[in-house]
Protein backbone atom coordinates (compact mmCIF):
# COMPACT_ATOMS: atom_id res chain seq x y z
CA UNK A 1 0.00 0.00 0.00
CA UNK A 2 1.78 3.27 -0.94
CA UNK A 3 1.54 5.79 2.08
CA UNK A 4 0.09 9.11 0.34
CA UNK A 5 -3.26 9.27 -1.60
CA UNK A 6 -3.81 11.69 -4.64
CA UNK A 7 -7.71 12.95 -3.92
CA UNK A 8 -10.02 12.98 -7.34
CA UNK A 9 -13.01 15.20 -6.59
CA UNK A 10 -15.20 13.39 -9.14
CA UNK A 11 -14.18 12.24 -12.53
CA UNK A 12 -14.76 12.37 -15.98
CA UNK A 13 -17.04 9.53 -17.20
CA UNK A 14 -14.36 8.08 -19.55
CA UNK A 15 -10.74 9.70 -20.59
CA UNK A 16 -8.85 11.56 -18.40
CA UNK A 17 -10.61 10.58 -15.30
CA UNK A 18 -8.97 7.33 -15.71
CA UNK A 19 -5.59 8.56 -16.93
CA UNK A 20 -5.31 10.60 -13.86
CA UNK A 21 -5.54 7.53 -11.71
CA UNK A 22 -3.15 5.45 -13.82
CA UNK A 23 -0.50 8.35 -13.48
CA UNK A 24 -0.48 8.40 -9.48
CA UNK A 25 0.06 5.32 -9.53
CA UNK A 26 2.71 5.54 -11.39
CA UNK A 27 4.15 8.31 -9.49
CA UNK A 28 3.91 6.46 -6.15
CA UNK A 29 0.19 7.52 -4.69
CA UNK A 30 -3.04 6.01 -4.07
CA UNK A 31 -5.75 7.33 -6.16
CA UNK A 32 -8.77 7.96 -4.36
CA UNK A 33 -11.93 9.29 -5.81
CA UNK A 34 -14.66 11.49 -4.12
CA UNK A 35 -18.21 11.12 -5.33
CA UNK A 36 -21.96 11.69 -5.31
CA UNK A 37 -22.54 8.21 -7.21
CA UNK A 38 -19.13 6.36 -7.48
CA UNK A 39 -21.42 4.01 -9.69
CA UNK A 40 -21.31 6.43 -12.72
CA UNK A 41 -17.35 5.84 -13.43
CA UNK A 42 -16.97 2.42 -14.54
CA UNK A 43 -13.57 1.90 -14.64
CA UNK A 44 -13.64 2.44 -10.76
CA UNK A 45 -14.32 -0.91 -10.03
CA UNK A 46 -12.51 -2.25 -13.38
CA UNK A 47 -8.99 -0.70 -12.47
CA UNK A 48 -10.27 -1.45 -8.61
CA UNK A 49 -9.38 2.61 -7.75
CA UNK A 50 -11.04 3.17 -3.97
CA UNK A 51 -13.62 5.47 -3.69
CA UNK A 52 -15.81 7.32 -1.45
CA UNK A 53 -19.24 8.53 -1.47
CA UNK A 54 -19.30 12.05 -0.85
CA UNK A 55 -21.09 15.04 -1.21
CA UNK A 56 -18.74 16.96 -3.76
CA UNK A 57 -20.99 20.14 -3.10
CA UNK A 58 -19.74 20.80 0.03
CA UNK A 59 -16.04 21.86 1.18
CA UNK A 60 -16.88 20.49 4.25
CA UNK A 61 -17.83 17.02 3.22
CA UNK A 62 -15.15 17.11 1.04
CA UNK A 63 -12.38 17.65 3.74
CA UNK A 64 -14.22 15.74 6.43
CA UNK A 65 -13.96 12.49 3.60
CA UNK A 66 -10.05 13.52 3.07
CA UNK A 67 -9.25 13.57 6.70
CA UNK A 68 -10.65 10.08 6.98
CA UNK A 69 -8.53 8.69 4.65
CA UNK A 70 -5.79 5.95 6.45
CA UNK A 71 -2.86 7.84 4.86
CA UNK A 72 -2.39 11.43 4.36
CA UNK A 73 -3.47 13.54 0.85
CA UNK A 74 -0.69 14.28 -0.97
CA UNK A 75 -2.96 16.06 -3.17
CA UNK A 76 -6.58 17.64 -3.88
CA UNK A 77 -7.43 17.74 -7.25
CA UNK A 78 -9.95 16.66 -10.25
CA UNK A 79 -10.52 16.13 -13.97
CA UNK A 80 -13.67 17.39 -13.99
CA UNK A 81 -13.98 21.26 -14.96
CA UNK A 82 -17.17 21.49 -12.59
CA UNK A 83 -14.99 20.34 -9.44
CA UNK A 84 -11.98 22.40 -10.00
CA UNK A 85 -12.64 25.27 -7.78
CA UNK A 86 -14.02 22.51 -5.16
CA UNK A 87 -10.74 20.85 -5.40
CA UNK A 88 -8.86 23.87 -5.27
CA UNK A 89 -10.74 25.49 -2.12
CA UNK A 90 -9.76 21.80 -0.05
CA UNK A 91 -6.62 21.73 -1.04
CA UNK A 92 -6.24 25.37 -0.01
CA UNK A 93 -7.27 24.85 2.88
CA UNK A 94 -5.45 21.73 3.85
CA UNK A 95 -1.97 23.74 2.69
CA UNK A 96 -1.82 21.38 -0.87
CA UNK A 97 -0.27 22.60 -3.98
CA UNK A 98 -3.78 24.00 -5.37
CA UNK A 99 -4.86 26.33 -8.28
CA UNK A 100 -6.36 29.84 -7.56
CA UNK A 101 -10.06 28.72 -7.00
CA UNK A 102 -11.40 32.23 -6.95
CA UNK A 103 -9.97 32.72 -10.26
CA UNK A 104 -11.36 29.32 -11.73
CA UNK A 105 -15.00 30.28 -10.74
CA UNK A 106 -14.51 33.49 -12.49
CA UNK A 107 -12.95 31.67 -15.47
CA UNK A 108 -15.56 29.43 -15.64
CA UNK A 109 -18.24 31.99 -15.75
CA UNK A 110 -18.67 33.02 -19.35
CA UNK A 111 -19.65 36.49 -18.87
CA UNK A 112 -17.19 37.29 -16.22
CA UNK A 113 -14.32 35.65 -17.95
CA UNK A 114 -14.88 37.81 -21.20
CA UNK A 115 -15.33 41.28 -19.49
CA UNK A 116 -12.10 40.33 -17.35
CA UNK A 117 -10.23 39.73 -20.85
CA UNK A 118 -12.10 42.16 -22.53
CA UNK A 119 -10.62 45.07 -19.67
CA UNK A 120 -7.10 43.35 -20.33
CA UNK A 121 -7.07 43.94 -23.95
CA UNK A 122 -7.48 40.47 -24.60
CA UNK A 123 -8.92 40.44 -28.42
CA UNK A 124 -12.79 38.72 -27.78
CA UNK A 125 -15.92 38.40 -29.99
CA UNK A 126 -18.55 41.62 -28.55
CA UNK A 127 -20.84 39.53 -26.56
CA UNK A 128 -23.67 40.39 -24.06
CA UNK A 129 -24.90 38.08 -21.03
CA UNK A 130 -28.43 37.38 -21.30
CA UNK A 131 -30.39 36.19 -17.99
CA UNK A 132 -33.63 35.34 -19.89
CA UNK A 133 -34.88 34.55 -23.38
CA UNK A 134 -36.14 37.89 -24.29
CA UNK A 135 -32.87 39.63 -22.95
CA UNK A 136 -30.83 37.00 -24.94
CA UNK A 137 -33.03 38.03 -28.29
CA UNK A 138 -32.26 41.91 -27.64
CA UNK A 139 -28.69 40.85 -27.13
CA UNK A 140 -28.59 39.57 -30.81
CA UNK A 141 -29.95 42.91 -32.23
CA UNK A 142 -27.44 44.78 -30.51
CA UNK A 143 -24.49 42.64 -31.14
CA UNK A 144 -25.88 42.03 -34.92
CA UNK A 145 -26.67 38.74 -36.58
CA UNK A 146 -24.97 36.04 -36.72
CA UNK A 147 -24.45 35.53 -33.18
CA UNK A 148 -23.61 32.38 -30.72
CA UNK A 149 -25.69 31.55 -28.06
CA UNK A 150 -23.95 29.46 -25.38
CA UNK A 151 -24.42 28.66 -21.72
CA UNK A 152 -22.94 30.65 -19.36
CA UNK A 153 -21.22 28.18 -17.41
CA UNK A 154 -20.38 24.28 -19.73
CA UNK A 155 -18.15 22.61 -21.77
CA UNK A 156 -17.98 20.19 -24.58
CA UNK A 157 -20.23 22.13 -26.86
CA UNK A 158 -23.56 21.41 -24.71
CA UNK A 159 -26.00 23.84 -26.09
CA UNK A 160 -24.08 26.09 -27.73
CA UNK A 161 -25.59 27.23 -31.19
CA UNK A 162 -24.85 29.69 -34.22
CA UNK A 163 -27.78 31.90 -34.79
CA UNK A 164 -29.00 33.74 -37.63
CA UNK A 165 -32.37 35.08 -36.90
CA UNK A 166 -33.90 36.51 -33.64
CA UNK A 167 -36.04 33.47 -33.38
CA UNK A 168 -33.15 30.85 -33.78
CA UNK A 169 -31.72 32.96 -30.32
CA UNK A 170 -35.47 32.64 -28.80
CA UNK A 171 -34.75 28.82 -29.02
CA UNK A 172 -31.41 28.09 -28.28
CA UNK A 173 -31.93 30.39 -25.19
CA UNK A 174 -34.59 28.55 -23.86
CA UNK A 175 -32.87 25.43 -24.39
CA UNK A 176 -30.58 26.39 -22.26
CA UNK A 177 -32.73 27.97 -19.67
CA UNK A 178 -35.75 25.79 -19.92
CA UNK A 179 -35.01 22.22 -20.58
CA UNK A 180 -34.33 19.57 -18.03
CA UNK A 181 -30.45 19.75 -17.12
CA UNK A 182 -30.29 16.04 -16.80
CA UNK A 183 -31.59 15.93 -20.48
CA UNK A 184 -29.26 18.53 -21.67
CA UNK A 185 -25.92 17.17 -19.83
CA UNK A 186 -25.75 20.69 -18.27
CA UNK A 187 -26.10 21.85 -14.28
CA UNK A 188 -28.72 24.46 -14.22
CA UNK A 189 -27.90 27.72 -16.01
CA UNK A 190 -28.46 31.25 -14.55
CA UNK A 191 -28.43 32.57 -18.10
CA UNK A 192 -26.58 32.63 -21.35
CA UNK A 193 -23.92 34.25 -23.10
CA UNK A 194 -24.60 35.98 -26.80
CA UNK A 195 -21.55 36.90 -28.79
CA UNK A 196 -20.77 37.69 -32.09
CA UNK A 197 -19.93 34.86 -34.72
CA UNK A 198 -16.00 34.83 -35.54
CA UNK A 199 -15.31 33.49 -38.76
CA UNK A 200 -11.92 31.62 -39.30
CA UNK A 201 -10.62 28.39 -38.42
CA UNK A 202 -10.42 27.25 -34.73
CA UNK A 203 -7.54 26.06 -32.50
CA UNK A 204 -6.38 25.48 -29.02
CA UNK A 205 -3.30 26.44 -27.05
CA UNK A 206 -2.64 23.85 -24.46
CA UNK A 207 -0.72 25.45 -21.80
CA UNK A 208 0.62 24.51 -18.20
CA UNK A 209 1.75 27.14 -15.95
CA UNK A 210 2.91 30.42 -18.30
CA UNK A 211 4.17 28.00 -20.79
CA UNK A 212 2.49 26.72 -23.96
CA UNK A 213 2.97 23.45 -24.63
CA UNK A 214 1.46 22.47 -28.34
CA UNK A 215 -0.95 24.70 -30.88
CA UNK A 216 -3.45 22.05 -32.01
CA UNK A 217 -6.16 22.42 -34.96
CA UNK A 218 -9.38 21.54 -34.00
CA UNK A 219 -11.87 20.24 -36.51
CA UNK A 220 -15.65 20.70 -36.17
CA UNK A 221 -18.91 19.35 -37.63
CA UNK A 222 -21.49 21.04 -39.50
CA UNK A 223 -23.07 24.72 -38.41
CA UNK A 224 -25.14 25.41 -36.44
CA UNK A 225 -23.32 23.21 -33.89
CA UNK A 226 -19.95 23.42 -32.88
CA UNK A 227 -19.22 19.65 -31.82
CA UNK A 228 -15.28 18.78 -32.58
CA UNK A 229 -14.88 15.95 -34.80
CA UNK A 230 -10.86 15.92 -34.58
CA UNK A 231 -7.45 17.76 -33.66
CA UNK A 232 -4.14 17.79 -35.01
CA UNK A 233 -1.09 17.98 -32.81
CA UNK A 234 0.82 20.53 -34.10
CA UNK A 235 -1.69 22.27 -35.82
CA UNK A 236 -0.01 22.88 -39.44
CA UNK A 237 0.90 26.67 -39.49
CA UNK A 238 4.39 28.32 -39.73
CA UNK A 239 6.48 28.74 -36.38
CA UNK A 240 5.63 32.58 -36.48
CA UNK A 241 1.77 32.19 -36.98
CA UNK A 242 1.75 29.24 -33.86
CA UNK A 243 3.98 32.05 -32.46
CA UNK A 244 1.68 34.45 -32.37
CA UNK A 245 -1.86 31.83 -31.15
CA UNK A 246 0.75 31.07 -28.05
CA UNK A 247 1.02 34.97 -27.48
CA UNK A 248 -2.65 35.84 -27.39
CA UNK A 249 -3.71 32.63 -25.11
CA UNK A 250 -0.65 33.72 -22.54
CA UNK A 251 -2.12 36.73 -22.52
CA UNK A 252 -5.26 35.54 -21.57
CA UNK A 253 -4.21 33.14 -18.79
CA UNK A 254 -2.56 35.87 -17.45
CA UNK A 255 -5.54 38.51 -17.52
CA UNK A 256 -7.83 35.86 -15.46
CA UNK A 257 -5.27 35.29 -12.96
CA UNK A 258 -4.55 31.43 -13.85
CA UNK A 259 -0.74 30.13 -15.00
CA UNK A 260 -0.88 27.62 -12.09
CA UNK A 261 -1.09 23.78 -14.20
CA UNK A 262 -2.91 23.30 -17.22
CA UNK A 263 -5.17 25.39 -19.31
CA UNK A 264 -7.42 24.85 -22.76
CA UNK A 265 -7.11 28.05 -24.71
CA UNK A 266 -9.31 28.14 -27.59
CA UNK A 267 -9.27 30.72 -30.35
CA UNK A 268 -10.34 31.37 -33.79
CA UNK A 269 -7.41 32.71 -36.39
CA UNK A 270 -10.20 35.83 -38.20
CA UNK A 271 -9.03 37.79 -40.74
CA UNK A 272 -8.27 40.92 -38.32
CA UNK A 273 -6.47 38.23 -36.04
CA UNK A 274 -6.70 35.86 -33.10
CA UNK A 275 -9.45 35.78 -30.92
CA UNK A 276 -10.31 34.26 -27.86
CA UNK A 277 -13.26 31.74 -28.05
CA UNK A 278 -12.45 30.49 -24.58
CA UNK A 279 -10.46 29.97 -21.77
CA UNK A 280 -10.88 26.32 -19.82
CA UNK A 281 -8.90 26.43 -16.45
CA UNK A 282 -8.02 22.37 -16.89
CA UNK A 283 -6.37 19.79 -18.90
CA UNK A 284 -7.80 19.99 -22.43
CA UNK A 285 -10.07 16.77 -23.15
CA UNK A 286 -11.53 15.05 -26.04
CA UNK A 287 -7.97 12.51 -25.71
CA UNK A 288 -6.01 15.88 -26.86
CA UNK A 289 -3.19 15.27 -23.63
CA UNK A 290 -2.98 11.49 -25.49
CA UNK A 291 -2.33 13.20 -28.69
CA UNK A 292 0.06 15.64 -27.42
CA UNK A 293 2.19 13.15 -25.50
CA UNK A 294 2.04 10.59 -28.94
CA UNK A 295 3.52 14.07 -31.10
CA UNK A 296 5.92 15.42 -28.58
CA UNK A 297 6.80 13.33 -26.07
CA UNK A 298 5.32 15.44 -23.44
CA UNK A 299 3.21 13.88 -20.59
CA UNK A 300 0.20 16.80 -19.44
CA UNK A 301 -1.69 14.08 -17.32
CA UNK A 302 1.45 13.38 -15.41
CA UNK A 303 2.68 16.76 -15.22
CA UNK A 304 -0.79 17.47 -14.05
CA UNK A 305 -1.13 15.27 -11.32
CA UNK A 306 2.59 15.67 -9.86
CA UNK A 307 2.29 19.28 -9.83
CA UNK A 308 -1.08 18.60 -7.61
CA UNK A 309 0.69 16.75 -5.64
CA UNK A 310 3.62 18.83 -5.41
CA UNK A 311 6.18 16.65 -6.67
CA UNK A 312 8.69 17.35 -10.01
CA UNK A 313 7.88 16.77 -13.46
CA UNK A 314 9.46 17.21 -17.09
CA UNK A 315 7.46 18.55 -20.12
CA UNK A 316 10.20 18.61 -22.42
CA UNK A 317 9.46 17.25 -25.68
CA UNK A 318 11.60 14.36 -26.60
CA UNK A 319 9.79 14.08 -29.84
CA UNK A 320 6.98 11.55 -30.62
CA UNK A 321 7.29 8.22 -28.63
CA UNK A 322 4.78 6.29 -29.54
CA UNK A 323 5.91 5.51 -33.16
CA UNK A 324 9.41 5.80 -33.40
CA UNK A 325 9.21 5.21 -37.37
CA UNK A 326 6.59 8.28 -37.81
CA UNK A 327 7.07 11.05 -35.04
CA UNK A 328 6.30 14.51 -35.71
CA UNK A 329 2.55 15.02 -35.18
CA UNK A 330 -0.75 13.07 -33.99
CA UNK A 331 -4.19 13.57 -34.75
CA UNK A 332 -7.52 12.26 -32.97
CA UNK A 333 -10.72 11.70 -35.00
CA UNK A 334 -14.00 10.79 -33.57
CA UNK A 335 -16.83 9.10 -34.61
CA UNK A 336 -20.53 10.96 -33.67
CA UNK A 337 -23.33 9.75 -34.58
CA UNK A 338 -25.80 11.13 -37.03
CA UNK A 339 -28.92 9.77 -35.92
CA UNK A 340 -31.01 8.51 -32.93
CA UNK A 341 -31.13 4.67 -32.35
CA UNK A 342 -30.02 1.95 -30.29
CA UNK A 343 -26.34 0.63 -30.66
CA UNK A 344 -26.66 -3.08 -31.22
CA UNK A 345 -22.71 -4.10 -32.32
CA UNK A 346 -19.53 -2.34 -32.86
CA UNK A 347 -17.25 -4.41 -35.47
CA UNK A 348 -13.98 -3.96 -36.80
CA UNK A 349 -11.64 -2.27 -33.72
CA UNK A 350 -9.06 -4.73 -33.82
CA UNK A 351 -8.78 -4.25 -37.66
CA UNK A 352 -8.45 -0.51 -37.01
CA UNK A 353 -5.74 -0.78 -34.07
CA UNK A 354 -3.93 -2.98 -36.59
CA UNK A 355 -3.49 -0.17 -39.14
CA UNK A 356 -0.14 1.49 -39.88
CA UNK A 357 0.47 4.47 -37.27
CA UNK A 358 -2.78 3.92 -35.47
CA UNK A 359 -2.30 4.50 -31.93
CA UNK A 360 -5.24 3.96 -29.91
CA UNK A 361 -9.01 3.33 -30.43
CA UNK A 362 -11.26 4.29 -28.26
CA UNK A 363 -14.93 2.85 -27.94
CA UNK A 364 -17.17 5.06 -25.87
CA UNK A 365 -20.17 3.72 -26.29
CA UNK A 366 -21.25 0.11 -25.66
CA UNK A 367 -23.94 -1.89 -27.67
CA UNK A 368 -27.18 -1.37 -25.94
CA UNK A 369 -26.87 1.40 -25.33
CA UNK A 370 -29.38 4.47 -27.04
CA UNK A 371 -28.50 6.92 -29.02
CA UNK A 372 -29.85 10.36 -28.24
CA UNK A 373 -28.37 13.14 -30.22
CA UNK A 374 -27.44 15.85 -28.56
CA UNK A 375 -25.50 17.96 -30.97
CA UNK A 376 -22.40 17.86 -28.85
CA UNK A 377 -19.18 15.92 -27.46
CA UNK A 378 -22.10 12.90 -25.85
CA UNK A 379 -22.69 12.25 -29.78
CA UNK A 380 -19.17 10.66 -30.06
CA UNK A 381 -19.02 6.93 -30.27
CA UNK A 382 -15.60 6.25 -30.32
CA UNK A 383 -11.88 7.83 -31.33
CA UNK A 384 -8.91 7.18 -33.51
CA UNK A 385 -5.33 8.35 -32.75
CA UNK A 386 -2.39 8.14 -35.17
CA UNK A 387 0.44 9.59 -35.67
CA UNK A 388 2.80 10.25 -38.67
CA UNK A 389 5.69 12.84 -39.61
CA UNK A 390 2.81 15.61 -40.77
CA UNK A 391 -0.67 16.14 -39.60
CA UNK A 392 -1.50 15.43 -43.30
CA UNK A 393 -0.13 11.78 -43.06
CA UNK A 394 -1.24 11.42 -39.36
CA UNK A 395 -4.60 12.12 -40.57
CA UNK A 396 -5.07 10.04 -43.19
CA UNK A 397 -3.96 7.25 -41.39
CA UNK A 398 -6.97 8.07 -38.93
CA UNK A 399 -9.34 8.06 -41.40
CA UNK A 400 -8.08 4.81 -42.70
CA UNK A 401 -9.08 3.46 -38.82
CA UNK A 402 -12.17 5.34 -39.00
CA UNK A 403 -13.50 3.80 -42.31
CA UNK A 404 -12.63 0.33 -40.63
CA UNK A 405 -15.02 0.71 -37.81
CA UNK A 406 -18.69 -0.39 -38.22
CA UNK A 407 -21.96 0.56 -35.74
CA UNK A 408 -24.64 -1.88 -35.98
CA UNK A 409 -27.81 0.93 -35.07
CA UNK A 410 -31.44 -0.20 -34.55
CA UNK A 411 -34.25 -0.22 -33.86
CA UNK A 412 -34.28 -1.75 -37.49
CA UNK A 413 -30.68 -3.21 -38.02
CA UNK A 414 -28.51 -1.04 -40.07
CA UNK A 415 -24.58 -0.61 -40.44
CA UNK A 416 -23.36 2.72 -40.35
CA UNK A 417 -20.07 3.56 -41.36
CA UNK A 418 -19.59 6.69 -39.52
CA UNK A 419 -16.09 7.16 -40.61
CA UNK A 420 -16.72 7.99 -44.33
Amino acid sequence: MTDRALVLVESNTTGSGRLFCAAARRLGLRPVVLARDPGRYPYLAADAVDSRRVDTGSIDAVLAAVDALDVPAAGITSSSEYFIATAGAAARRRGLPHVDPDAVRACRDKGRQRAALAAAGVPVPGFVPAADVEAAVAAANRIGLPVVCKPVAGSGSVGVRLCLSPAEVRRAAAAVLHDDPAVLGLPPQTGVVVERYVAGPEYSVEMFDDRVVAVVRKHLGPEPHFVETGHDVPAALTDRAAQRLGAVASQAVRALGLGWGPAHVELRDAPTGAVIIEVNPRLAGGMIPRAVEAATGADLVTATVARAAGLPFDLTPTGGRTAPDAPGAAVIRFLVADRPGRLLAVDGVEAARGLPGVVDVGVLREPGSDLVLRHSFQDRLGYVIAVGREPVAAGRRANAALAALRFAVGPVPDVLTLGR
